[in-house]
């Protein structure tokens, strides 16, 4: 790893990694999808998502009769480590693997260990996929670049878990969806919200029916595509509240995205800000207030101070 990646906010335009991210995103759709085929429903689909580590991303304990078994994405030695509960391990070297050929090496070290699992191999909430075994097109691996987005997800991570501590409402852990890509966090009105309508691309309407049953205000990090082909952040309200668009939110880099109509923040804006930690926290707290005004969510009953370490938040 290079010493630019680790720098707490490193450089990491979309453009000159967009092949590695390509093929990193299905990895662990892979990996997220056997996480998926154990695991029991947890709301708002809670089960399926990967956290982040000091060296990349784990599914964390997955059931497996009565052992367990985790799986990490080691990003600093670029392996794919498998442990099991009664102390056996598989390694699987991750530059050199097309999606195809990481797909047939993860489910063979899983069935070495014992583990019988099946998954569907389609991506989900990708354009034009391709089923995992046959796909030898996106085989790119730039451990520098890696690198660079391990140590982003890292600090997210740690100002994302600060955010977590003001709201006494029901809130989701910091985890990373890997249908889309992006490292989460959401607070919950405790509102039940209208029947969303679907239609997200390669995702059942069940699942997204699920996931948005209530009220929520949701903030993350994003490597960028599309309309927006630059890593940033977000913050979006479902269902969007009457005015939540049109709010003023900080900092002044911050803007509404009519295209994916939520506020975007670049992450080239907090990572060159003289203090990015609270370039970041003035955008999550500006874009949660400025939804939970808009929707008239109980304030006094939801929010509180923000955590201190070894403080005892006062009732």
């Amino acid at each position: 790893m290079s010493n630019n990646s680790q720098v707490p906010w490193p450089e990491l335009p979309t453009a000159t990694w967009r092949d590695t991210y390509a093929t990193l995103h299905l990895w662990t759709q892979i990996v997220g999808k056997i996480r998926l085929a154990k695991s029991p429903w947890l709301n708002h689909s809670w089960h399926v998502a990967l956290y982040v580590t000091p060296r990349g991303l784990t599914t964390s304990p997955v059931p497996d009769g009565a052992r367990t078994f985790q799986i990490d994405f080691d990003l600093i030695d670029h392996l794919l480590r498998i442990s099991t509960s009664d102390g056996a391990q598989r390694e699987v070297a991750l530059p050199g693997h097309s999606v195809a050929s990481f797909y047939t090496a993860t489910l063979a070290a899983l069935s070495e260990l014992g583990i019988a699992v099946g998954i569907d191999e389609m991506p989900n909430e990708l354009p034009d996929p391709i089923k995992f075994s046959d796909d030898t097109v996106h085989a790119s691996y730039d451990p520098d670049a890696v690198g660079r987005f391990l140590q982003i997800l890292v600090t997210s991570d740690r100002v994302f878990k600060q955010f977590r501590t003001g709201f006494l409402g029901k809130t989701s852990p910091v985890h990373f969806f890997w249908g889309s890509f992006d490292l989460a966090v959401t607070r919950f009105s405790g509102r039940r919200a209208p029947r969303h309508p679907g239609g997200v691309p390669h995702l059942p309407d069940a699942v997204a029916h699920e996931a948005y049953s209530h009220e929520v205000s949701s903030a993350g990090f994003w490597p960028g595509g599309g309309a927006i082909d630059y890593p940033a952040f977000y913050s979006y309200a479902y269902p969007e509240p009457p005015a939540f668009r049109s709010a003023k939110v900080q900092p002044d880099a911050a803007f509404f995205s009519e295209a994916l109509g939520e506020f975007i923040l670049p992450y080239d804006a907090v990572r060159t800000a003289a203090d990015p930690d609270r370039a970041l926290l003035e955008f999550l707290h500006s874009t949660y207030e400025a939804a939970a005004i808009a929707a008239n969510w109980d304030r006094d009953a939801l929010e509180s101070d923000s955590g201190q370490p070894g403080v005892v938040r006062r009732v």
